[in-house]
């Protein structure tokens, strides 16, 4: 691969820091949507704003999308030589800053530019444009660490309620424990064979000295696409008590790659990398791209587990790096004449 230069760096630098300290929170993305018009507007191109989605060439075969909202502060932004530190700095502008990067040496684009809004709550944005435009194939870029993810799990999750007996905490046998009750409840879930689950927030009891006899949590369950969402449904409602009530949110099943990955693989090693394979087990806007029957995948810079803490990072040159993918798969693009 050709060395970095000095230059590349400075310009990614310079955008992921304005794009990362314009602010856009899930449901505040205006300003940085009107950003981003505007820059593409002064590159030449023709931009369509659907509420907050930014879009160039919507109805091209191939898109390559990215998110612009981000999950509350957590961290502000910073530099050193080697990485850009803080909040959406990772997730996701430093792909819309690898998109942007590409799109300035891109002579003749050959592919689709979808920059969402709203991924981090309900993932209205890919919803909305799946449903209106239905494309083939996305490149869907989210911190992979530049691996290809053409495995996609599925995900569903899940809102338990656990009514209990309130007692005083010195008779706990008098009682029923609501809080006992929901964490017995995450076990029965986390003990289904061939998927992955995490209790991300639990609400419950008191500083009174009482058993507590209401307790609330939100369970994520993840799965590969072997096994369907309605099956662990099954598996999660017969493991249900008279003390437990669920309600089933934003269920998905998993997917696979078909050929868009061998596209972007193929782009990842005209520029001099050997592809690596990877899955990727978040939820995406790639999942509500592939039940229109988009083929997807999943890839860009940046290491997921750091993101939506204060440790979120991304490495500068695995940016320039993902803008060099992109100038090469806009060309394959036109080769094959996706």
């Amino acid at each position: 691969m050709t060395p970095i230069s000095p230059e590349e760096r400075q310009r990614v630098r310079d955008l992921l820091e304005v794009l990362t300290r314009t602010k856009s929170v899930s449901g505040s993305e205006d300003e940085i949507a009107s950003f981003l018009e505007n820059v593409l507007e002064d590159l030449g191109y023709s931009v369509k704003r659907e509420k907050n989605n930014v879009l160039v060439n919507p109805n091209k075969n191939l898109i390559v999308t990215a998110h612009m909202d981000t999950v509350p502060i957590k961290r502000e932004f910073s530099l050193d030589a080697a990485y850009a530190y803080g909040t959406g700095s990772c997730d996701d502008k430093a792909s819309i800053t690898a998109i942007l990067e590409a799109l300035r040496e891109i002579e003749e684009l050959n592919f689709g530019i979808a920059l969402f809004y709203d991924e981090e709550e309900n993932g209205t944005g890919s919803m909305e444009y799946a449903h209106r435009y239905r494309p083939k194939m996305a490149v869907v870029m989210e911190p992979t660490s530049l691996n290809v993810a053409s495995t996609h799990y599925g995900s569903l999750e899940v809102i338990v309620r656990a009514r209990g007996i309130s007692a005083h905490g010195a008779h706990p046998e008098k009682g029923i424990n609501a809080i006992e009750e929901c964490i017995k409840f995450y076990y029965h879930v986390k003990s289904i064979p061939g998927i992955m689950s995490s209790m991300q927030m639990i609400r419950g009891g008191s500083d009174e000295l009482v058993i507590p006899e209401r307790c609330e949590g939100r369970i994520e369950v993840l799965f590969p696409p072997e096994i369907k969402s309605r099956d662990v449904i099954g598996a999660i409602v017969r493991g249900i008590s008279h003390t437990i009530s669920i309600e089933i949110k934003d269920s998905y099943d998993g997917t696979y790659s078909r050929r868009v990955d061998r596209l972007l693989e193929k782009a990842l090693m005209s520029i001099g990398l050997i592809p690596k394979r990877a899955v990727m087990k978040s939820w995406t806007d790639a999942l509500n791209l592939a039940k229109v029957g988009c083929d997807v995948v999943v890839w860009g810079p940046g290491e997921l587990y750091r993101c939506h803490t204060e440790k979120e990072r991304v490495s500068i040159d695995e940016i320039v790096i993902a803008k060099r993918a992109l100038v090469a798969l806009n060309k394959i693009v036109r080769e094959e004449e996706c």
